[in-house]
């Protein structure tokens, strides 16, 4: 087993796929404009408010499909899974290498797979949600 820096951060990965699809705010017609919001929202708030580990957060956004091309910015990794979302954030999980990591989803299956990796999960509501845009100023 491999030590843990006591300086690291615990690691937070995001379903992107989950976490966008719990929104029924037309995702669907641009699923990278939408994976591109989350990110942004994540590098905003950084992660969840009520999480059971202390952050800030080392956050990974996992993306997939038609949501792949959207680049990482300060504070939000984005790893894009070349096959299934679930089996790239299950093996982030395994591979925390003993730090605290959280895995924000609502899928069932994935929730088992990853807490038999030692993680815990929250669900997408546990995100904050986006700061409102300010008014137009003329």
């Amino acid at each position: 087993m491999n030590s843990v820096d006591p300086g690291s951060p615990p690691l937070l990965v995001v379903d992107g796929a989950n976490v966008v699809g719990s929104v029924p705010d037309g995702w669907w017609r641009d699923r990278r404009g939408a994976a591109e919001r989350l990110r942004d929202r994540l590098a905003e708030t950084g992660g969840p408010v009520d999480a059971p580990y202390p952050g800030p957060f080392e956050i990974v956004l996992v993306v997939e499909g038609r949501a792949r091309g959207v680049a990482s910015v300060p504070g939000v990794r984005v790893e894009e899974a070349t096959g299934s979302g679930d089996d790239l954030i299950a093996e982030l999980a395994a591979h925390a290498n003993g730090r605290p990591c959280l895995v924000v989803t609502a899928d069932r299956e994935l929730r088992r797979r990853v807490e038999a990796a030692g993680a815990r999960c929250t669900g997408p509501r546990s995100l904050p949600k986006p700061s409102p845009d300010p008014p137009d100023t003329p």
